[in-house]
């Protein structure tokens, strides 16, 4: 979780960096290139056109970077949301007929942004459990070590460790849901 929360702060001063200096956006460029290519990619089929569209995002990422407003959602969620945009105009300016469910994939958040704003909420709720629950969430499920290495190393029974876990995935089960209402 610690890593997670690190990422999240050091993509965070990358942004903050790069609206001060424009310069400083090449780092963000390097880190987010593949995945919006390859969303890219998987929408238009066409490497010439991934390529210009590719480029096209992180343009216009540049020029209205002073725009971006950190949230604690992943910087790749906006370029997902711009790559969306500009296939749909490209689409749109081209005269293309495309069939309603490839018009909807690319104007429609698609999956890939939902997955990404759920992983956010996600981490955020877990930061905010008791601090045990927090704990043994992070060692379960991050670090993937068993009941038996949590217990040992914090000291409980592997019985206690069982409650936190179940307390814990209740909690944000509950939360969740609230989260999602």
């Amino acid at each position: 979780m610690r890593a997670l929360k690190k990422a999240a702060a050091d993509e965070r001063l990358l942004i903050e960096a790069a609206q001060k200096d424009p310069a400083c956006f090449a780092d963000l460029y390097e880190i987010n290139f593949e995945r919006v290519y390859a969303y890219i990619v998987k929408r238009v089929r066409d490497r010439a056109e991934t390529e210009d569209l590719t480029s096209e995002v992180f343009r216009h990422a540049l020029a209205n970077l002073h725009r971006y407003d950190w949230r604690g959602i992943p910087f790749e969620a906006w370029l997902y949301r711009i790559a969306a945009n500009l296939i749909s105009d490209r689409w749109q300016r081209s005269g293309r007929e495309i069939a309603a469910d490839s018009i909807e994939a690319a104007v429609e958040p698609s999956a890939e942004i939902e997955e990404v704003e759920r992983r956010a909420t996600m981490f955020r709720l877990v930061d905010s459990l008791p601090e045990e629950q927090r704990r043994v969430v992070v060692m379960r499920f991050v670090e993937e070590k068993s009941i038996k290495e949590v217990a040992r190393e914090i000291g409980k029974t592997e019985g206690a460790v069982k409650q936190l876990q179940f307390r814990a995935l209740s909690n944000l089960r509950a939360r969740m849901e609230g989260a999602d209402a």
